[in-house]
């Protein structure tokens, strides 16, 4: 079972940077594409970046431009470079693989950010 473990949220001013980062446990890491996701209370997780095994990366359309997702195999690491971020982008972040993956990988703890003045 890998275990995902995520860092790297805080409070930051509209307009400021994040970059948040995913460890997971186990040497097969590599071999997988992962996502970043977030939610806020009241609503379904969303996902707002993935990274295939090769490096192709995707963004849901509330983030494209703002946010970069990369990943450091030899590390077992995601992250997600967060810029110019707004009030809407507060939630708590979680990684894990992708949807449709046929992988149950527990949640991790997530990272809050929260973005205000």
């Amino acid at each position: 079972q890998v275990q995902l473990v995520e860092s790297g949220g805080g409070l930051v001013q509209p307009g400021g940077s994040l970059r948040l980062s995913c460890a997971a446990s186990g040497s097969i890491f590599s071999i997988y594409g992962m996502g970043w996701y977030r939610r806020t209370p009241g609503k379904q997780r969303e996902l707002v970046a993935i990274i295939t095994s090769g490096g192709s990366t995707n963004y849901a359309d509330s983030v494209k431009g703002r946010f970069t997702i990369s990943r450091d195999n030899a590390k077992n690491t995601v992250y997600l470079q967060m810029n110019s971020l707004k009030p809407e982008d507060t939630a708590v972040y979680y990684c894990n693989a992708l949807p449709g993956s046929g992988l149950n990988w527990a949640w991790g703890q997530g990272t809050q950010v929260t973005v205000s003045s």
